[in-house]
């Protein structure tokens, strides 16, 4: 079924000035050519956070169901589905394996439910190297927590 779905490319990025501090995400979607940027931020968040918001609010601004390759040098995101970590914090009750809750639980579940229209690949990029989609998603992220200076 993915094969009839539209195939975006979603790149996100988050930042945090001091941690907590703050901060900013960046996200771009690639479809057929053409190109949307987006940005947000907080004034007092963390740099998890800020690539969670990536991450959602690049798929809540996609309007029919598609097949989403997400890139992201989040290694804490893109771990926690390919590993399957999500569906062990779920099964204990949002307790991860040392049985301390699990952090941001409410933008995991944010996140989750922003995927559930889609199917998702996720991609992980080495951050702050030669990508320069990743670098301009980071520039973004950058540029939007200095409004919180």
């Amino acid at each position: 079924m993915s094969d009839s779905l539209p195939t975006v490319i979603l790149y996100t990025d988050g930042a945090c000035s001091g941690n907590p501090g703050p901060g900013g995400w960046g996200a771009l979607l690639l479809w057929q050519g053409k190109e949307k940027e987006m940005t947000g931020g907080s004034p007092d968040t963390t740099n998890n956070r800020m690539e969670m918001m990536a991450v959602i609010e690049g798929l809540k601004a996609l309007k029919k169901p598609c097949h989403v390759k997400i890139h992201s040098d989040s290694a804490l995101i893109v771990n926690t589905f390919k590993k399957g970590w999500i569906q062990n914090w779920i099964k204990r009750g949002w307790k991860k394996s040392d049985k301390k809750p699990v952090e941001n639980r409410d933008l995991w579940e944010k996140m989750l439910k922003a995927m559930e229209p889609h199917t998702i690949e996720w991609v992980k990029v080495k951050g702050h190297a030669d990508n320069m989609l990743n670098n301009r998603v980071d520039r973004l992220a950058v540029a939007a927590s200095q409004k919180f200076k």
